[in-house]
């Protein structure tokens, strides 16, 4: 496990794999760093499933509304909602779309994002300064690449839990 400099900007996601440590970019992307945290510190992000993974571009979920595959699961429906939280303001940065980054998931409207969110399996700078990039994988991307593929998937992957770690 990679070290953790600053646990409350450190997410971890336990995947059927094992841990996938994250660094959040508070300096880059405060607005969708605190929305992480907030929904992880409440269990929202807890059995969600991985709806939409691409090989050689990235793996999406996030989606608290429909994709918990332990509460009213619904495979068709997840990737199509957010959480009862307001949408977020765009937060574009010069932060590249690289190897490992996870960037806030959102329809035509940049100003969109909510819960969702993606990580990039590969560099995908075509995204760069469109979608708002908060944080890194810091170990673990073997986790993430392990991923089940499908848009959606036949038997989707999940996240089994998500935690800040100073909560941990």
């Amino acid at each position: 496990m990679a070290e953790i400099k600053d646990p409350e900007n450190t997410i971890l996601m336990e995947l059927k794999d094992g841990t996938v440590t994250i660094e959040l970019l508070p300096d880059v992307a405060p607005g969708h760093c605190d929305r992480m945290k907030e929904l992880a510190r409440a269990g929202a992000y807890d059995n969600v499933a991985f709806h939409r993974v691409i090989d050689g571009f990235m793996a999406q979920t996030g989606d608290v509304a429909n994709g918990n595959m332990e509460k009213d699961f619904n495979l068709r429906a997840a990737g199509t909602g957010g959480s009862d939280l307001p949408n977020l303001k765009a937060e574009f940065s010069g932060v590249p779309h690289d190897r490992g980054t996870l960037g806030a998931a959102r329809s035509q409207n940049p100003d969109s994002a909510n819960s969702q969110f993606f990580i990039n399996f590969s560099d995908n700078h075509f995204l760069n300064r469109q979608y708002t990039v908060y944080g890194r994988v810091t170990s673990g991307m073997e986790h993430v690449d392990a991923i089940t593929r499908g848009e959606p998937p036949m038997n989707p992957d999940r996240m089994i839990s998500v935690k800040v770690a100073a909560d941990a």
